[in-house]
């Protein structure tokens, strides 16, 4: 089969920006330096950059995960055109297509099962989605945000202003205008691009399948952490609808903390959780599903194999009595139909059953170690 024509911008730009950051920018500080504001300034394009594609290109615009006041959503527009990684309208449509077609070598349009350098960059440097290229049936909803169809719009300007004048502005501040135009400008649009490729990418192969084997998505602390969140890929490609990617209070997601942070100021609303007991089931069923792999090559395999389901349905059981009762609860906290609901009947159910849950967790995962 022939291959799709080569767009030549594209590669230009990702071979020159990246020869400049992998060349001029060492010579460059091995010969003159780059001042410690100017280290501080490219780390902090960088940061806005990468949060204007985590909040706002991603989890704001392509999953609608919450919703934003204008003027954050300004912010996340004239970020994401610095960041250099099209419109949003473009880039949220081709992601909830992903999403939708994830692995299809035919539909997805960064397939990892093509490999890692297609799903990291090849698929940008061919034409492979001509026919569909400015297709946005899929993002209507979008087309009706102002913010937006503006950026879609001026989204060439923009970049200019973006990518050529904030370097231009810091190198004038600092008294450094090659310098900043290597470190604000080079270096932190490859960085840029690359972790936000690496999602793509790397995100598909390296890590844990911790919530689901349906796709190649992987949960990686490490990607994470390079990524603003983004690495608990697993969790969010079985729970896209989620603000959070890291659900735990410990996992690294500076856009959860963001945007949580942007709701106490009123700048950010309606975000979106996935059910816990969901969240747990999905675990579950993954552990179970590995569990019982390791037990079929045993000697003892039918009975722990039964032993094991047994485990498996009583904590199902619990969980969902626990979480119903709870439900009961939030809907009597919410509708204020108890007056002293800290000391009511269904509070001291609700206790009781998570005592009952917390045991079984327990047996279960020693029975799970055990098998381990």
């Amino acid at each position: 089969m022939k291959k799709p024509p080569i767009i030549w911008l594209n590669v230009s730009v990702f071979v020159i920006t990246f020869l400049f950051a992998a060349i001029a920018v060492p010579f460059y500080a091995i010969n003159h330096g780059f001042s410690t504001e100017l280290i501080f300034a490219a780390l902090g394009c960088f940061i806005y950059c990468g949060m204007s594609i985590t909040c706002g290109y991603h989890r704001l615009w392509s999953h609608r995960t919450y919703k934003a006041h204008w003027s954050l959503r300004v912010i996340y527009a004239i970020g994401g055109a610095f960041a250099l990684q099209n419109s949003a309208l473009h880039w949220s449509s081709d992601h909830r297509i992903h999403h939708k077609h994830v692995d299809n070598n035919n539909l997805d349009p960064y397939s990892a099962k093509r490999g890692f350098w297609f799903s990291h960059i090849g698929w940008m440097i061919r034409d492979y989605q001509a026919e569909r290229y400015a297709n946005y049936d899929n993002v209507r909803d979008l087309q009706k945000d102002k913010i937006v169809m503006w950026q879609h719009k001026h989204y060439l300007l923009l970049t200019i202003i973006t990518n050529f004048g904030i370097p231009l502005a810091f190198g004038v501040l600092f008294n450094d205008i090659i310098g900043s135009l290597l470190l604000v400008g080079f270096l932190r649009l490859v960085l840029s691009h690359h972790t936000t490729f690496f999602i793509n990418s790397l995100a598909h192969i390296w890590g844990k399948q911790t919530y689901t084997e349906k796709n190649t998505a992987r949960d990686n602390g490490i990607l994470a952490f390079f990524t603003f969140g983004e690495g608990y890929h697993n969790f969010h490609h079985i729970f896209e609808n989620d603000y959070r990617n890291g659900i735990r209070w410990w996992q690294f997601d500076p856009t959860k903390w963001f945007i949580k942070s942007c709701e106490y100021l009123k700048l950010a609303s309606n975000l979106r959780v996935s059910p816990e007991d969901k969240i747990e089931k999905a675990k579950l069923a993954m552990i179970l599903k590995r569990s019982q792999q390791k037990l079929s090559a045993r000697p003892d395999a039918e009975l722990m194999l039964a032993k094991l389901q047994s485990e498996y349905d009583a904590l199902i059981v619990k969980i969902n009595d626990f979480y119903s009762v709870k439900k009961q609860l939030m809907n009597v906290k919410k509708e204020q139909l108890i007056a002293d609901v800290e000391n009511s009947e269904l509070m001291v159910q609700v206790q009781d059953l998570k005592q009952r849950l917390a045991e079984q967790r327990r047996s279960w995962q020693l029975f799970v170690e055990k098998v381990a």
